[in-house]
Formats: C-alpha cells, structure tokens, sequence
C-alpha cells in the first residue's frame, strides 16, 4: 500500500488526460488482460503438481523491499491503467463518493483478504497443497468473470464506433 499512492497519482494524472474512448479502449484492454490472467491461474490449476507445491516455501521481505518491488513492478501499472484507474475515474465523475468507495472497498478487501490467507496458511499447512488447487482454480474463475465484465463495460459503450 505504501507505494500504490504515488503510482494512482501517475496512472490518473494521465487518464484523466485521455479522451474518454480511449479509457474505454483501456477497459477492454484490461478485460482482455484479466482474461489472460484467467487463463493463466486455469492452466497452474490444470498442471497443478502436488509433490512441488507442498516443498515451496516462503520467504519473508521487509516493508520497504516489498514497497520497492511494487514500485518496479509493471503489475500495478497495468492493473491501475486497464482496470481500476477507468473504473475509479468513471466512479469519482459520476460523484466523489463512488471514487472513494472504490478505493476503500479495494484496499479494504485486499487487506481482509490478505490477513485472512495468512491466517489460513501462515501458522501451520495442515491444510496441504490440494486447497492451494482449489484456491488457484476458484481465481481463474474469478479472474475470467472480472474479464467478461470489463470486456462488457468497455463494448457497451460501442468505443469502436467512435474510432471510425
């Protein structure tokens, strides 16, 4: 969380600048990326090994390697300027109230969800790499209907039309 404000700054500095067929274009973008993610979680799923899963280990990293890689990671980037950032300008024109909603609604989810796996897996793995299976397989579920969506939001608004 540490470094994801400077990079919504960056990512909505520059959105907000763009024509807004071209945020719509991002949304379809970011709809089909999600749906690569999908099909990515789909095929760690399929090809799941047991025997490597449960020899994997964690490593632990401080707060500011971890806020480090994020800053040099591309994930954010995409993430914020295919997905999020046009749904949190759409959001926040519509009234300031939707903008923030959505960002206390994302980090609040991701926060309860994060301390929620950790409180799963982090003390013990009595529960074994056959729930990582299921997890992994339930988000590419996930994933590809987040994708639909966004597919769906950046075409229900027929952006090709405006290109021509």
């Amino acid at each position: 969380m540490l470094s994801d404000g400077p990079i919504i700054a960056l990512v909505l500095l520059v959105l907000s600048r763009m024509p807004g067929w071209l945020v719509q274009v991002l949304q379809s973008a970011g709809g089909a990326f999600l749906l690569y993610l999908a099909a990515g979680a789909h095929k760690t799923w399929r090809d799941f090994d047991v025997t490597k899963a449960a020899q994997t280990r964690s490593s632990r990293q401080t707060v500011l390697k971890a806020a480090m890689v994020n800053l040099l990671n591309p994930s954010p980037y995409i993430i914020w300027s295919l997905v999020l950032g046009p749904l949190l300008l759409k959001g926040w024109r519509e009234t300031p109230v939707n903008g923030i909603a959505l960002l206390v609604g994302f980090y609040t989810t991701m926060i309860l969800v994060s301390l929620g796996i950790m409180g799963l897996f982090a003390p013990d793995r009595n529960l074994g790499p056959r729930v990582s299976r299921v997890l992994v397989g339930v988000s590419s579920i996930a994933l590809a209907c987040f994708g639909i969506y966004e597919l769906w939001l950046g075409a229900g608004t027929q952006w090709w039309s405006r290109i021509q």
